[in-house]
C-alpha cells in the first residue's frame, strides 16, 4: 500500500481553514440568523401583547347622522338646475380613563391626526370626500373639501384659556379627550341638472330629495376607512384603524324619511387603540 505525501502541506492547511470559515459563515447566515430572527420576532410579539393588554385609548361611542341636500344652480332660483348631495356627520368619542382615572402624561393627547383615508360605495355616482367638520355644524349641510395630502391634522387644546378661544372652524381636539373627533363625509353631485319643475312640484332639502329624484339608496351606501393616530405626552404612539359600513336604509325607510341618526356604543378589544413599541 502506497503512502500519499502532500507536496505543499501549508497550502492544504490554508485551504482547510478557508473551507471551515465558509461553512461557518453559511451556518451563521442560514441557520443561526434564522433562529435568532424567529426568536426576536416572538419576543417582539410578546412585548406588543403585554403593552396592549390594557389599552390607554379606545373608541367609546359613535354618533352618525346622515341626510341630503339640494343645491339650486339655476338663474333666479328657479329649481331648473339642481345638484343633489348626500352627507354624513361623525362624532367619535375617545375614552382615556378606563385604566387611568386621573389625567397624566400617559393618557393625555399631544398630537392627533387622521390618515389612510379610503372611501368606497356601491357605485361610482358622485364625488366622495371626508374631512374635519366644525362640531357646531353637526347635523347640518356644509360644503367640505378633501384634506391636503390626504391627512387631517388637529390643533390640540391644552388649557381652559385655549378652550375659550378655540377656533372650531379648524380641526380641534382636547388633550383630555373631553370632546369628540368630528368628521364630515360628503358625496357631492350624486345627480346634477335635476329640474324640479319637470319632475315634481316641490323639492325637499333633506334626505327626502333622494327619493323625489329616484336615487337608489343602495347605490350611495358607502364604506369609510381611515386611521386615527394619537401621540400622548410621553411621546408614545397609538393607532386605531376605523372601518365603517354606512347603510342609509332601515326598516322605517331610512334616509328617504329625511335623515338617519344612530348612536353606537362600542365595547370590546376591537375598539382599542394599538400602541406602537
Amino acid at each position: 500500500m502506497k503512502n500519499f505525501k502532500f507536496k505543499n502541506a501549508k497550502l492544504i492547511f490554508v485551504l482547510l481553514i478557508m473551507s471551515l470559515f465558509v461553512v461557518s459563515l453559511l451556518y451563521y447566515n442560514f441557520v443561526f440568523l434564522n433562529i435568532f430572527s424567529r426568536n426576536s420576532f416572538a419576543n417582539e410579539m410578546i412585548a406588543l401583547s403585554d403593552e396592549n393588554e390594557n389599552s390607554i385609548f379606545n373608541v367609546q361611542k359613535l354618533l352618525i347622522y346622515s341626510s341630503a341636500n339640494a343645491i339650486d344652480n339655476s338663474t333666479y332660483n328657479s329649481l331648473e338646475d339642481v345638484s343633489i348631495y348626500q352627507y354624513t356627520d361623525l362624532s367619535i368619542y375617545i375614552d382615556n380613563r378606563e385604566y387611568i382615572a386621573e389625567l397624566t402624561d400617559e393618557n393625555t393627547v399631544k398630537e392627533l391626526y387622521i390618515d389612510n383615508i379610503n372611501l368606497s360605495s356601491n357605485s361610482e355616482v358622485g364625488t366622495q370626500l371626508l374631512n374635519y367638520k366644525n362640531p357646531n355644524d353637526f347635523g347640518k349641510y356644509s360644503l367640505i373639501e378633501f384634506p391636503n395630502n390626504g391627512r387631517i391634522d388637529f390643533n390640540i387644546v391644552n388649557t381652559n384659556d385655549q378652550r375659550e378661544n378655540a377656533n372650531y372652524s379648524n380641526p380641534t381636539f382636547f388633550t383630555d379627550c373631553s370632546d369628540p373627533i368630528t368628521l364630515g363625509y360628503l358625496n357631492k353631485d350624486i345627480l346634477t341638472g335635476y329640474s324640479v319643475s319637470e319632475n315634481s312640484n316641490t323639492v325637499s332639502f333633506n334626505g327626502k330629495v333622494l327619493q323625489e329624484a329616484n336615487i337608489d339608496i343602495q347605490d350611495i351606501n358607502f364604506t369609510l376607512n381611515f386611521t386615527i393616530n394619537i401621540t400622548n405626552n410621553l411621546n408614545q404612539k397609538f393607532a386605531y384603524n376605523m372601518s365603517l359600513d354606512i347603510d342609509l336604509n332601515d326598516e322605517n325607510g331610512g334616509i328617504y324619511n329625511g335623515y338617519v341618526y344612530r348612536n353606537i356604543s362600542t365595547s370590546g378589544e376591537q375598539y382599542n387603540f394599538f400602541k406602537e413599541v
